[in-house]
């Protein structure tokens, strides 16, 4: 299996709808957009959701963006956060539970609740995720139904046809000439989430701009390159070799010539 690079792009930008690519999934990222704005309209009849997807697919990212964008108070919650995060508060518009079949029996019981809590109180809304649908989650039986009790959404993943198409159509946006290798190749040797893709993009358009090259594979390895040199010149110096103890005194200092004997020829070499 080949190694997959990773070049240092700096902080990653927020998870947003807007760099979300929805390919199939508009009816969902729709949804999720307008629930708060939903919500403060009036009565809302679909107010939790469940979301699954195989790895990769994007459930967290969407999760985070409901948050981020969320002009009210959103809180994200995982299988990481405290048990008394996830007591219902009333301020509290929207609850994104990311993970929900890696919670731990406790953390289970009290997601049962605060959904309970949530269908009470017609001004919050919950967004769950998770690897499977709700009948096929290794959870509580009472927490699998609650959660299959709203609306179900399968989050589909973008192909590598699909990924290249985005980054083809993303390059043209940018008035970028993309080689019709490079798609490929950046989904075989780099991470493949398409935020971490894009980004990439965007700094193969800076560095083609330096270098006033087109944006090719031969570009690539050039930048690649030029970020390892890089790397190399900010790491710190190989620090000294520790003092052989063999020929240091108890304080380290060293030994004089004449106070270091050579093992006895007729010594057990038994433990080599």
């Amino acid at each position: 299996m080949q190694r997959q690079l990773t070049l240092d792009l700096g902080t990653p930008p927020p998870a947003t709808f807007d760099n979300f690519f929805a390919a199939s999934n508009h009816e969902l990222v729709t949804r999720l957009r307008e629930l708060e704005g939903a919500l403060a309209a009036g009565p809302v009849a679909d107010r939790t959701f469940y979301i699954w997807g195989e790895p990769g697919s994007g459930r967290s990212h969407l999760l985070k963006a409901l948050v981020h964008e969320a002009t009210g108070r959103a809180r994200f919650l995982s299988p990481q956060s405290a048990l008394t995060a996830y007591v219902f508060d009333p301020r509290v518009t929207l609850y994104a539970i990311d993970d929900s079949d890696g919670l731990s029996g406790a953390q289970q019981i009290a997601l049962f609740n605060l959904f309970n809590e949530v269908r009470a109180h017609p001004t919050s809304a919950l967004v769950a995720t998770g690897s499977a649908p709700p009948m096929g989650l290794e959870v509580r039986e009472d927490l699998r139904t609650r959660l299959g009790w709203g609306l179900v959404f399968h989050l589909a993943a973008l192909t590598d046809e699909g990924k290249a198409s985005v980054l083809k159509h993303a390059a043209r946006e940018r008035g970028i000439a993309l080689a019709d290798d490079l798609p490929a190749y950046l989904l075989t040797h780099f991470r493949r989430d398409m935020p971490s893709l894009m980004a990439l993009l965007d700094e193969l358009d800076r560095f083609s701009l330096e270098q006033k090259r087109a944006v090719t594979l031969t570009l690539l390895r050039n930048m690649t390159k030029s970020a390892r040199a890089s790397d190399n010149d900010e790491a710190p110096a190989d620090p000294p070799p520790a003092p052989d103890p063999a020929t240091t005194d108890l304080l380290g200092d060293p030994l004089s010539l004449d106070s270091v004997s050579a093992p006895p020829e007729t010594a057990s070499t038994r433990f080599k």
